[in-house]
């Protein structure tokens, strides 16, 4: 069996040439569509999935697949190890050029991810990570903020949503901040540049799954709002919601969230 560090650099490599792909394809000029739902997805988004698909799955034909830009196919429930690929996580960022969209990849064994890549092309940004290796941002570890108070805590959520009357107990005072990516989100977090990002709808696995190992092996903590551990390659790849926290945090925004209902799927 491959071990983590290899597939993490194959992982790397392919991550770092889809972030020059994305990027050429927006200086020769975008074709734009609409999801169903309104979402957008462009030419680079389709052009950068086929780019990952090809090297990644031609160095593992063995391994399965999961791309918000591939149809799912319950194939990949078959398959110990799998891809999970967002090609472009911040499609609307990227459109405006603006840098915060990323390219995140994870490898997943058994329902964990044991290897990950996070790449913000625009900001030259690369966070990477394997099971129980470690996190790293440009080759340097990295580690969530040691703060063990809400009051003041700088938190990567919809401000409206955390100042309305949903709460059963108000949140204190709290500096909020907008990134279009989640999987950035998470790095942000899990490299001490936010306290916690918090998400109370459900998330596709491919917009968490890089995210999710980055933030643990740096030390931060991640689960859905209820406390509950993810688990990945399911076959209704989502996460019922999102909370990632530095250590100090972690239970505290559980205490308030907790009592809120989780949101249908």
């Amino acid at each position: 069996m491959t071990d983590f560090a290899d597939d993490l650099e194959l992982i790397r490599d392919a991550v770092l040439a889809a972030g020059e792909l994305a990027l050429s394809e927006r200086e020769a000029g975008l074709k734009i569509w609409s999801k169903s739902g309104g979402s957008p997805v462009t030419s680079a988004d389709l052009a950068v999935d086929a780019l990952l698909r090809d090297r990644l799955l031609t160095a593992r034909p063995d391994y399965g697949w999961l791309s918000e830009e591939t149809a799912d196919s319950p194939d990949r429930l078959t398959r110990r190890r799998i891809f999970v690929v967002d090609p472009i996580d911040g499609t609307v960022a990227y459109m405006k050029e603006k840098p915060w969209w990323c390219i995140p990849v994870a490898v997943v064994e058994d329902g964990r991810p044991v290897a990950a890549v996070i790449h913000a092309p625009m900001l030259n940004e690369t966070f990477v990570a394997t099971l129980g290796g470690g996190a790293t941002l440009n080759g340097r570890a990295i580690t969530p903020s040691d703060t063990t108070d809400l009051d003041d805590a700088s938190v990567l959520a919809d401000a409206r949503l955390m100042e309305g009357p949903l709460w059963p107990e108000p949140w204190p005072p709290m500096r909020y901040e907008k990134r279009n990516a989640l999987a950035y989100r998470m790095a942000l977090v899990a490299a001490g540049a936010f306290d916690a990002a918090i998400a109370l709808t459900p998330k596709w696995d491919w917009d968490v799954c890089a995210g999710a190992l980055i933030a643990e092996e740096a030390g931060a903590r991640v689960s859905d709002h209820h406390g509950r551990p993810w688990r990945f390659n399911q076959p209704d790849p989502r996460q019922t919601s999102l909370i990632c926290a530095a250590p100090g945090l972690h239970p505290l925004i559980l205490k308030r969230t907790g009592p809120i209902p989780l949101a249908p799927r």
